[in-house]
């Protein structure tokens, strides 16, 4: 059956609400692992040890969102064509809170091992991190201009493109470095995990500005 032009557009604001309102969890989420490097810095094991509660929990929230998002796109049904882009958009930035509470729990167990981390890896951590959630604050900035159109998504999509290649550029840099510092084998494992987790958000984070702009050429 084909819906009047108005109920089709409803339900795609429907699912958008639903996409921005994941979204919005998963950067809440993120916003808190340049803290979490900030406390590694310090050595401020109580702090960080908060602080991964509330990551912990916001995470829970991510899970519950995309949950939601499923939940909205099974009773919406076929009527929307384009209901697989919106779900793949949902599941590639969940990922992203996924790697986050993987990057705080990490960190927290080289705090409490109190393995030695040279100080200077530690303020580029920092900078990798900062560097991701530009990233996905681009991202969320691709999701705003949704409705405006495909030409405007593309533009905020290569934003997030050029996000992306920042983190590579400091992701190699660090890996070289890291592994270059004799490290003992438990701490340079986990530093490499670390260190492919905010790599992998970046990712997720362009993956996920591919799949919107699908979207925006049926929305």
């Amino acid at each position: 059956m084909v819906l009047p032009a108005e109920t089709e557009q409803r339900v795609k604001r429907r699912a958008l609400s639903a996409c921005r309102d994941n979204l919005r969890k998963v950067l809440d989420v993120n916003r808190k692992i340049p803290q979490m490097f900030e406390y590694f810095l310090n050595g401020d094991k109580e702090a960080a040890k908060k602080l991964f509660s509330e990551i912990k929990k916001e995470e829970e929230e991510v899970v519950k969102a995309r949950r939601l998002v499923s939940q909205e796109l099974a009773a919406i049904g076929a009527i929307l064509l384009s209901r697989e882009d919106f779900l793949r958009f949902t599941n590639l930035s969940s990922e992203i809170g996924d790697f986050s509470e993987g990057i705080a729990y990490y960190l927290l167990e080289i705090m409490e091992h109190k393995w030695k981390v040279p100080e200077d890896i530690k303020k580029d951590l920092i900078t990798l991190s900062d560097a991701v959630l530009e990233a996905i604050l681009k991202l969320r900035e691709v999701m705003m201009v949704l409705t405006y159109g495909s030409a405007k998504t593309l533009e905020k999509a290569t934003d997030v493109e050029i996000a992306e290649r920042t983190v590579d550029t400091l992701f190699r840099a660090i890996t070289i470095k890291t592994l270059n510092s004799k490290l003992d084998t438990p701490v340079l494992l986990l530093l490499r995990d670390i260190l492919q987790m905010l790599e992998n958000s970046a990712d997720k984070a362009e993956d996920a500005a591919d799949a919107a702009r699908m979207l925006s050429f049926t929305i």
